[in-house]
């Protein structure tokens, strides 16, 4: 599901989260940012802070948890 919001000023930004996500919208969501980071941000809270990270950070998290490195955090 991808929906676009943006800041006055700022432009349009594209946020995305999970096909896996549940319905009682307990998700994060994703966007791609203008300089190359990503925007990380809690789908219950659209209007709330996003954490930015730079691709190289993203890759790393997304490779340790691919390597179950987080598997204990989710049980």
């Amino acid at each position: 599901m991808q929906h676009a919001t943006s800041a006055p000023g700022s432009p349009e930004i594209t946020w995305r989260k999970s096909r896996a996500s549940n319905a009682s919208g307990e998700c994060v969501e994703l966007a791609s940012l203008p300089d190359g980071q990503v925007a990380v941000r809690n789908s219950r809270d659209p209007h709330g802070p996003a954490l930015v990270y730079t691709r190289a950070e993203l890759a790393a998290f997304l490779d340790g948890a691919k390597a179950g490195e987080f598997d204990d955090l989710a049980r």
